[in-house]
């Protein structure tokens, strides 16, 4: 299967809750995770991860979607089309 090269962008709107969860799953796929940055945005209460990944469309759709399956959290990607 083709992998392609792309960005996640995640929006966490509740850490205290989700933190720990939102962990256990960049951990799951840590394979595919090239790159990581976190930033807080304390004056909107927002925390806010940007991933770099090199994988398969569906391995980057079910890291995509368990991450946007937690309540608080908002996700988007976007993929190299080579």
């Amino acid at each position: 299967m083709d992998k392609r090269v792309g960005t996640i962008t995640i929006i966490i709107t509740n850490r205290t809750s989700q933190a720990e969860n939102v962990n256990a799953i960049l951990s799951e796929f840590g394979d595919v995770i090239i790159g990581r940055m976190g930033i807080p945005y304390s004056p909107k209460n927002l925390h806010i991860i940007a991933l770099i990944v090199h994988a398969s469309t569906d391995d980057i759709g079910a890291l995509t979607g368990k991450l946007g399956a937690l309540k608080g959290i908002q996700v988007k990607s976007a993929l190299t089309k080579a």
